[in-house]
C-alpha cells in the first residue's frame, strides 16, 4: 500500500498546456479576417459609388456632347441660310439696279429713234444734230450718275497710268512726252481707272 501513496502525480500534457495560447491565437486571426472582410466590404462599395460616379459622369458628358453637337449643326445652317439670304438679296439688288441702268437706256434708245425718224425731212440736218447732241448729253449724264467721269487730258503731260499712246511723233519743241492730240476718250468709275484715254504722243526728238 505504501507503494500507491507514493506514487507522484503525473505531469500534465504538453498540448493542455498549450491550449490557451491556440486559443488567443485563433481568437486574433478570426478578429483579423473578421477586420479584413470588413476592409473589403468597405472597398466594394467605394468602388461601386466610383463606378457608378463614373457611369453619371460618363452619362452627362454624353448628353453635352450632343447638344454642342446639336448647337453646332443649328449654327452652321443659320450661316448657311444667312449665306444664301446674302447671296439672293444681292442678286436682286444687282438685278434691280441693272433694271433701273436699262430704263435710262431706252430713254436715250427713244431719243436716237427720235432722230433717225426727222432725218427724212427738209430740216433734218440741223434736228439730227440737235438730237445727236441731246443723246450725248443723255449718256454724259447718265455716267455721272453711275460715278463714271472722263480723264482730262488739259495739263498735256502723258501719264501711263492713265493714258495709253496709241501714236508717237518726234517734236523740236518738246522735252518731255507731252499728249498733242485725244484720239478717245478715258473713263474713271470712283476715281479708279475704267479704260484709259487714247492719245498722239509728241516726244522729244532724237539727237543724231
Amino acid at each position: 500500500m505504501s507503494e500507491h501513496n507514493n506514487e507522484q502525480p503525473k505531469p500534465q500534457n504538453e498540448t493542455s498546456k498549450k491550449n490557451p495560447i491556440n486559443q488567443n491565437d485563433e481568437m486574433e486571426i478570426e478578429y483579423l479576417s473578421a477586420a479584413s472582410e470588413d476592409d473589403d466590404r468597405i472597398q466594394e462599395k467605394k468602388q461601386s459609388g466610383l463606378i457608378k460616379k463614373l457611369k453619371k459622369d460618363v452619362e452627362d458628358l454624353t448628353v453635352k456632347n450632343a447638344k454642342i453637337r446639336e448647337d453646332y449643326l443649328m449654327q452652321m445652317a443659320d450661316k448657311e441660310n444667312l449665306r444664301k439670304r446674302l447671296e439672293k438679296e444681292k442678286k436682286e439688288y444687282f438685278q434691280f439696279a441693272l433694271g433701273e441702268l436699262i430704263k435710262e437706256f431706252i430713254v436715250i434708245l427713244d431719243n436716237l429713234e427720235r432722230a433717225l425718224a426727222s432725218a427724212g425731212t427738209p430740216e433734218a440736218e440741223k434736228s439730227l444734230k440737235e438730237g445727236v447732241e441731246l443723246i450725248m448729253k443723255q449718256f454724259q449724264d447718265l455716267l455721272a450718275r453711275q460715278g463714271v467721269t472722263p480723264i482730262d487730258v488739259s495739263d498735256k503731260r502723258f501719264n501711263p497710268h492713265i493714258h495709253q499712246a496709241f501714236m508717237t511723233e518726234e517734236s523740236d519743241d518738246v522735252d518731255e512726252m507731252l499728249i498733242k492730240e485725244e484720239l478717245q476718250k478715258g473713263y474713271k468709275i470712283h476715281d479708279r481707272l475704267l479704260r484709259p484715254t487714247m492719245v498722239k504722243v509728241a516726244v522729244p526728238k532724237k539727237e543724231n
